[in-house]
């Protein structure tokens, strides 16, 4: 038995560069077959924050822009003020 494992390992040394990169490869297969359940839960529960992370984005930019608005209404109201000037006695 201790001559199979010291074939088998001589045999891995003499593949040819196509054979260890298709061995490569399934290597690779294998690995995602098996952890393919567990790479899309990730896959899913990093998609869902950054859909949540743009969302809220989205809204809190939606948000400024309104109250940029109610600002500039303001700012003209002080203009219009401004352009009558201070009311005193005399031109009250």
């Amino acid at each position: 038995m201790a001559a199979e494992g010291v074939g088998e390992t001589a045999s891995k040394e003499q593949l040819t560069a196509a054979q260890k990169q298709v061995l490569r490869k399934r290597q690779d297969l294998d690995y995602w077959k098996k952890n393919a359940l567990k790479i899309r839960s990730r896959n899913r529960i990093t998609g869902l924050a950054i859909g949540a992370f743009v969302i809220g984005m989205f809204s809190y930019t939606i948000l400024s822009v309104k109250q940029e608005r109610i600002m500039e209404d303001i700012d003209n109201e002080a203009k219009i003020n401004y352009i009558r000037g201070p009311r005193t006695g005399t031109n009250s």
